[in-house]
């Protein structure tokens, strides 16, 4: 190896002693401290992700890395005792998974590294200013899927389709913003929109209840509010035979007919990738916020039938299988 002089923060260091400071700064214990607004399996998996990531990279619990989560169930007061609690606990990297998770860790501290996860809309919740390196303690990897993919489903499996009804939380940012620009991009292409507000968990069905008779499918976006009590949802798509579409594979599995969404797995890991370039010393305003492009096509066959639909061979041929 050539004798190349590199600079490793500020000290200047050989090329030859390289792999040594690394070696160092993974041997030091860091504290990975992740956050998430509501337990379900989406994002469960990104937690898991970035652990599987970090563990990959030489970090492991009860050696080099303390590792603590938390979940805030729910309650956006909650979530913010817990960013409090982390920054008390002076932690190397918060990872909010979730857009209010993220927004509770970005009030309380702007000099702790944040690397939120599974956010829609960055920008519209306020986290960064743009999709260009922050230049502040924040960056993340966001789980926006473009609305395009989903109406392009959408009319495939339903060409007749004119009346979507969408169950969101419009106190959630993230939420709020994928609303307004489904609804931009819904006009041109001939159909009309339905909202159907749900603030908290406990809201989530009677939302559901008040689409049917009124809309030709029912579409979830990621929403943590209804993501949260799914199963009510799918509830009522299977007994009024009301198509039910999601944006999340987790829906999937939990009774949609089928939906467009992204491997939240995969999210964690490339989101545990951004922890660990800051835990070897980058700084998170110098890394644009990320998305990802692995998106799925996904169909849960038994629901399809309860719900009195057929996917079309060409798509189920290309689709992810899911089962209850």
């Amino acid at each position: 190896m050539p004798n190349t002089t590199v600079i490793w923060g500020r000290v200047a260091v050989t090329g030859l002693i390289l792999g040594a400071v690394i070696s160092s700064a993974i041997a030091q214990e860091r504290s990975v401290a992740v956050t998430a607004i509501v337990d379900h399996p989406a994002l469960d998996a990104v937690r898991d992700g970035v652990l599987a990531e970090l563990k990959a990279n030489g970090y492991e619990i009860g050696k080099n890395l303390k590792w603590q989560g938390q979940s805030a169930q729910g309650n956006t007061g909650t979530a913010a005792q817990i960013a409090r609690k982390y920054v008390g606990d002076n932690v190397s990297v918060i990872v909010p998974i979730s857009t209010p998770s993220a927004q509770a860790a970005a009030i309380v501290t702007k000099t702790i590294p944040i690397v939120y996860s599974a956010v829609g809309d960055p920008v519209a919740a306020g986290l960064v200013k743009s999709w260009q390196a922050s230049g502040t303690n924040v960056t993340g990897v966001s789980d926006s899927v473009p609305i395009s993919w989903h109406l392009d489903v959408i009319r495939k499996v339903l060409p007749t389709a004119k009346r979507i009804g969408v169950i969101f939380n419009p106190g959630e940012a993230n939420s709020a913003a994928f609303v307004d620009s489904l609804k931009n991009r819904m006009s041109s292409r001939g159909y009309t929109l339905v909202e159907a507000p749900a603030l908290h968990s406990a809201d989530v069905s009677t939302a559901a209840k008040s689409l049917v008779g009124k809309v030709d499918l029912i579409f979830a976006p990621t929403d943590n509010t209804v993501a949260s009590a799914f199963l009510s949802v799918a509830r009522v798509a299977d007994e009024a035979k009301l198509p039910l579409f999601a944006a999340d594979h987790g829906m999937v599995r939990q009774g949609a007919a089928f939906g467009v969404g992204l491997n939240y797995a995969e999210i964690g890991r490339q989101t545990g990738k951004i922890v660990v370039r800051i835990l070897r010393g980058e700084a998170p305003g110098s890394i644009p916020p990320q998305t990802s492009a692995a998106f799925e096509f996904y169909v849960n066959a038994d629901a399809a039938k309860a719900q009195g639909i057929t996917i079309p061979r060409a798509l189920r041929e290309t689709a992810t299988q899911v089962s209850k």
